[in-house]
């Protein structure tokens, strides 16, 4: 039997967003494909942080009551990202998200470049996949 990979499930077109985009953008963008968090990359397309709605809220608050200009995505992210790549498989993955709190994982190749996003959904569709095609053999 073949484990299921990420690579199987992974959004292979994740949105991006650049080290040095300002926190507006980012939020705007987040709200216009209606997702949590982007992945931040370099211009080479390395990743170097994930921002999530989260870690924009006290930025704008700022922006909002006190006028201030939001400073760059890189002031904001989360550093320090859990991420998977596609060779992982999707159990491996699910028992690291027992354990941890992400919604979201970027999937970086061996040379560090995001080549897609897996979330704690895509994960319960290939469990599910999975599943229904154990029970019906």
């Amino acid at each position: 039997m073949r484990s299921i990979l990420v690579s199987d499930y992974m959004n292979h077109q994740p949105t991006v967003i650049l080290h040095t985009a300002n926190i507006r953008d980012a939020v705007m963008l987040m709200l216009s494909k209606k997702i949590i968090g982007i992945a931040v990359v370099d211009e080479d397309r390395n990743l170097v942080g994930y921002v999530s709605e989260q870690d924009c809220i006290s930025q704008m608050l700022n922006v909002v009551f006190h006028s201030e200009e939001p400073g760059p995505v890189h002031e904001v992210m989360a550093k320090e990202v859990m991420r998977v790549t596609p060779e992982t498989t999707v159990v491996e993955l699910a028992e690291t998200i027992i354990k941890s709190r992400p919604k979201n994982y970027p999937v970086i190749d061996e040379d560090g470049k995001l080549v897609g996003l897996i979330s704690r959904t895509e994960v319960l569709h290939a469990l599910i996949d999975k599943s229904i095609e154990s029970y019906h053999k």
